[in-house]
């Protein structure tokens, strides 16, 4: 019977698979392709700036061994600074008329001794404020990476799947490539070979084929897209940016040598302790992670990274790698004023399960999460609430904030260390820098390790002693921003959320269903006394870590009654404020009097005075009051302390408050942002898309807040008449 195909056909086949091959090989070798990028481009961006350094040191440093270089001749050829001659060699050093062979060797060996030095201090910094081409280059390499290792991955499965069952067709329709060879093969060859062409085909034709020219196609893009697009992908994953660029390119960012200060013998038995991450959604930095395996090894520990280094993602990463090896039950007790804080954040950067405590409805809120375990997230006025059985126990518990209960005979200091009782595990939170406080270390330690308490009691005078530190490391562990954070940008932005009480809510609702714009966007500052405002509160509190730390505070709003309201609060903490009605004159005597004041100071400013025209680098903390309808006028606020000069890290908090038109204006502006990013490189685009929230659509927020708050009451028509 003759055959179906012809040997052209079978040919054609053959060379079909033999393509789809290479391109699985191809996607599957991009990750190494986009390894070399990445290590080309960095070492690119380095040399670029050395020679910036070099740009700026004079030619006469190489007289600095006075060495009697004739830097007359080199003047004169027009060669002012070291990078003018970084790139000549010997011979064309020669050549310059005064200059001899001799000198020619003696200038390129003191070249190459600066440019050496320079790239040993050299540490790169990726910024979306610095998006030089040589930059760009790099975070396309890292973006490209990012993209293909989901592609590579595919590839090998599409490979491991189908490679021996084609390489086995392809072998058994080699008979019929040739008409002479197909005569002289045997049926049941033929038959294989019938059977072979039918598989192949139907690969072919099917998604096999499909598939592979998809992710082909997909990858070939990863390398068109715009600026705007790879830093786009920088801007929403920076940590996993830094961690790809440090792990390829060690040493590039300028990050330490990964002790972060634990003793050699400790660090090396945490590193090897095992970390299962399966159920965290984001990355965590490699200090991070060091911190969570060092809660993890140690089992009852303080940790006292400073602010904004992320406490509360190793916290929430310690949990999600104890669930993942049996663990069920979890306890964290924080102040009120960041209970919702904790709430948001598990669930938004874990699987795990959360259980507010706090209120009327903690006693059955307690009784769920005994049945169905997870993390109950309650606040020190509240564990009191905690009757648990002797036998009952739970797998971690964390304490926020723990220096709420350095006095041991305060009730809830009383109430946390009955709960600790029953937990397996414990973590203390704190950004205070206890060294100077050992007094309040000791009584803190004594809840986890009281050993290690009694060895330090007494010896508040060694605190900064190399020995002291050694004898606290298995319980105490503190790292500062500079020694774990210098590749950074200098800011980090945080939403501080915050829970009504009943007065702030009626007044909020109140100005929401009276339509009163003003009053609805001042929520929780317009109560009739400011110790009430949930708000308020948190300022205060974080004034109060910013102190600890040794920085002082920007404080913005909108509002001139808010402003007033901070600095009725603050006392003689906080400055004159600064408003419209400040002259230049004076609003600069403020300033020079903020730079002067000591940490803790405060300044307190309404955005559209302060945030323009000012240059405040000696504050390091930027507190907003409440979110701003116009995104450029708090960018332009933030940008009055972080700028050069900037010693520190700058840290940016946003009051807001959950369920009122906070979360719905941040919602707003965040979708606005994402528009603005996808076009960002269209011009046209951009002129037509306004990242601002303009009176009309302020107006459709406040429709829906009156109906959330009219479902949420339960009111009929003629209620809301009557209002």
């Amino acid at each position: 019977m003759p055959r179906a195909y012809s040997n052209i056909d079978v040919k054609r086949l053959i060379d079909d698979h033999q393509d789809l091959r290479k391109k699985l090989e191809r996607v599957i070798d991009l990750p190494n392709v986009y390894i070399d990028a990445i290590k080309a481009a960095a070492d690119k961006l380095v040399a670029n700036e050395v020679l910036k350094i070099l740009a700026d040191i004079p030619i006469d440093a190489l007289n600095k061994e006075k060495k009697g270089i004739r830097i007359k001749a080199l003047l004169n050829r027009g060669y002012e600074n070291i990078a003018d001659i970084a790139s000549l060699g010997t011979y064309e050093l020669a050549s310059i008329h005064g200059i001899s062979g001799d000198t020619a060797f003696t200038i390129r060996r003191i070249v190459e001794d600066i440019i050496e030095d320079t790239e040993k201090n050299i540490k790169i910094k990726l910024s979306i404020d610095n998006k030089t081409v040589e930059a760009t280059e790099l975070v396309r390499a890292i973006s490209g990476y990012r993209m293909v290792l989901a592609y590579s991955e595919e590839a090998k499965k599409i490979q491991n799947k189908n490679n021996k069952q084609i390489e086995y067709a392809i072998e058994d329709i080699k008979p019929a490539t040739g008409t002479i060879r197909w005569l002289f093969t045997s049926r049941a060859n033929k038959k294989k070979a019938d059977e072979a062409y039918s598989l192949l085909k139907q690969q072919i034709d099917g998604d096999y084929k499909q598939r592979i020219d998809e992710i082909a196609l997909s990858v070939d893009h990863i390398d068109n897209r715009m600026p705007s697009e790879v830093w786009g992908d920088f801007q929403r994953n920076p940590i996993d940016f830094v961690n790809i660029l440090e792990h390829f390119v060690p040493g590039v960012l300028g990050t330490n040598d990964g002790k972060y200060g634990l003793p050699e013998e400790l660090l090396r038995e945490i590193q090897d302790e095992a970390f299962f991450p399966d159920g965290l959604l984001c990355e965590l930095r490699p200090y991070q992670e060091i911190g969570v395996k060092y809660i993890l090894h140690q089992e009852k520990v303080l940790l006292g990274d400073e602010m904004g280094l992320g406490k509360t993602i190793q916290a929430i990463a310690t949990m999600v790698s104890l669930k993942n090896t049996g663990a069920t039950h979890f306890v964290i007790v924080c102040p009120a004023s960041v209970i919702i804080n904790w709430c948001r954040e598990i669930g938004e950067k874990s699987k795990l399960r959360v259980t507010k405590v706090h209120g009327s409805g903690r006693s059955s809120a307690i009784n769920s999460w005994m049945r169905t375990g997870g993390v109950a997230v309650t606040t020190y006025e509240t564990t009191g609430a905690f009757k648990l059985t002797e036998n009952f126990r739970f797998s971690m518990l964390v304490v926020d904030e723990a220096h709420y209960i350095k006095n041991p005979g305060a009730i809830r200091s009383v109430n946390v260390r009955k709960l600790a009782m029953h937990a397996e595990r414990m973590l203390f939170m704190t950004g205070t820098a206890l060294e100077n406080k050992v007094s309040e270390m000791v009584e803190l330690i004594s809840v986890l390790q009281p050993d290690i308490a009694f060895q330090i009691k007494g010896m508040e005078y060694l605190s900064a002693a190399p020995q002291f530190r050694k004898l606290v490391a298995p319980v105490y562990y503190r790292r500062k921003r500079e020694d774990v954070l210098p590749e950074l940008p200098e800011k980090t932005e945080i939403k501080e959320w915050c829970t009504l009480g009943i007065e702030e809510e009626q007044i909020y609702e109140q100005a929401v269903l009276r339509k009163h714009y003003a009053d609805a966007r001042r929520v929780s500052w317009n109560v009739d006394d400011i110790q009430n405002s949930a708000k308020a509160r948190r300022l205060m509190e974080l004034v109060q870590d910013a102190e600890e730390e040794g920085r002082k505070v920007l404080v913005f709003s909108f509002f001139l009654d808010t402003i007033q309201k901070v600095k009725e609060l603050l006392g003689r903490q906080c400055l004159n404020p600064i408003n419209g009605s400040i002259t230049p004159q004076r609003r600069q005597e403020i300033i020079d009097e903020f730079d002067k004041a000591p940490a803790g100071t405060v300044l307190a400013a309404q955005i559209q005075s302060g945030g323009t025209g000012l240059n405040i680098q000696s504050a390091s903390v930027v507190i907003i009051c409440e979110p701003q309808l116009k995104p450029s006028i708090e960018n332009q606020a933030i940008s009055r302390v972080n700028r050069m000069g900037q010693v520190r890290n700058v840290i940016v908090y946003r009051l807001l408050c959950e369920n009122t038109i906070d979360e719905k204006i941040v919602s707003l502006l965040a979708q606005k942002q994402e528009i603005f990013d996808a076009f960002a490189d269209k011009s046209e685009a951009v002129e037509q898309q306004k990242q601002e929230i303009d009176h009309a659509s302020f107006g459709h927020l406040i429709e829906e807040e009156i109906k959330r708050i009219n479902a949420k009451n339960n009111l009929t028509k003629k209620d809301v008449e009557d209002i």
